[in-house]
């Protein structure tokens, strides 16, 4: 044995003591529904900071993901409505048995930084704000929206459908407070924690509790998963306290 060769041998032991993390960062695709996207956000560079792994998120409405993923969209993990997940489950693209809630959400109504608040403290009060209104938005229904759906059902149920579908400004998904801030449209209606972010905009409040609808977010496993293991290692995190105290700063609860 040389002496190149014996001194080789000490460097080799040390190198075979050190921890082995992810040789190459695996990443990990994550749809997720709208209401959750702030939170994914602000979670992000903790997890990957303590996980070695990469996440690759993508936002849209709980429809429009729903489509995508029966479509074959490749994905390693999705925030959806548990419904959604259900019904993924059953045709074979969540793993059974991975879905878990992580959030849930209310309905609020935002104006135009500066702006009266419009009074919201009964179901009349929050019916002749709206009547009063110039222009309305909210999410709309067609893009499978889980706020836009309920707030076209919840005008129905008022009986005032009629009267705002002339003052409506619907927009496909994203944040619907923004043609507020951008003087488009006089209130919008949707999920507190999608208002919260825009700037420009205030909440005025949630809506009175005998019409509030809360949704709630679940996670669940891709069965197509690239990387099981650093998949199911973003959705551990999702239910730890970083996670917890996210939620809890953007206007959402623990279900």
């Amino acid at each position: 044995m040389t002496a190149r060769s014996v001194l080789a041998i000490p460097l080799i032991a040390a190198a075979l003591l050190l921890p082995v993390g992810p040789a190459v960062s695996a990443e990990v695709k994550v749809l997720t529904a709208g209401a959750m996207k702030s939170v994914v956000l602000a979670l992000q560079g903790g997890f990957e900071g303590a996980s070695g792994y990469r996440l690759v998120i993508d936002n849209d409405t709980a429809g429009g993901l729903v489509k995508r993923i029966e479509a074959g969209e490749a994905f390693d993990m999705a925030i959806i409505t548990p419904a959604a997940i259900d019904g993924l489950i059953g045709k074979g693209k969540i793993v059974a048995g991975s879905r878990v809630a992580v959030a849930k959400v209310g309905v609020g109504v935002a104006v135009k930084e500066g702006a009266p608040k419009p009074d919201l403290s009964s179901v009349d009060a929050f019916k002749r704000a709206l009547l009063a209104a110039k222009t309305v938005t909210y999410i709309d229904p067609a893009s499978g929206g889980s706020s836009g759906i309920y707030v076209a059902g919840l005008l129905r149920k008022l009986g005032i459908a009629d009267e705002i579908k002339p003052k409506e400004r619907l927009q496909a998904g994203g944040y619907v407070a923004d043609k507020v801030a951008k003087g488009e449209a006089e209130i919008a209606i949707h999920q507190i924690s999608e208002i919260l972010p825009v700037k420009g905009v205030t909440l005025a409040g949630p809506l009175p509790e005998e019409i509030q609808n809360y949704t709630v977010y679940a996670a669940g496993l891709s069965t197509a998963a690239r990387d099981p293991n650093a998949a199911q290692a973003w959705i551990d995190y999702l239910k730890g306290p970083a996670a917890s105290a996210a939620i809890e700063g953007r206007g959402m609860s623990r279900p």
